[in-house]
């Protein structure tokens, strides 16, 4: 099956949408709409009825740290090597955007699945983080 490429964010909608049926945690629909525009890199993949079946981004300052975020595929298409489809196309936005020094991090769910492409555990160097605010 052919796949179409998009070197762009999804909509808001589908963002949300995909979020959760890739099983990552729910985000609002003013979130999402204020987040996609401050992205600084956004892939979607559709199927060949322009469905959203993957996504992913790179957030961030744009030179000293960048986050890749938001990588997400369909349950229905998992394991056909759209992650890694994905995450090809961050790599090579991230290789021409970079500076030396730069620091590109990520909070991976499946670690296994990011070292097979290249990425490397920080700890026991490092810890990931997180504080949850209330809304105001």
């Amino acid at each position: 099956m052919t796949h179409k490429i998009e070197h762009t964010v999804p909509t808001p909608k589908e963002y949300c949408e995909m979020r959760l049926k890739a099983g990552l945690s729910g985000k609002s629909m003013e979130a999402a709409q204020v987040g996609l525009k401050n992205t600084l890199y956004g892939v979607s993949i559709r199927n060949g009825k322009d469905v959203l079946i993957a996504m992913g981004r790179v957030v961030g300052d744009g030179a000293c740290n960048f986050e890749i975020v938001d990588v997400a595929v369909d349950p229905d298409f998992q394991g056909t090597g759209l992650g890694r489809k994905v995450m090809e196309c961050i790599d090579a936005y991230l290789t021409s955007a970079v500076f030396e020094g730069s620091y590109v991090s990520m909070i991976a769910d499946e670690p296994a699945f990011y070292e097979k492409l290249g990425y490397r555990l920080v700890a026991p160097k490092s810890q990931g983080m997180t504080k949850k605010f209330k809304v105001a």
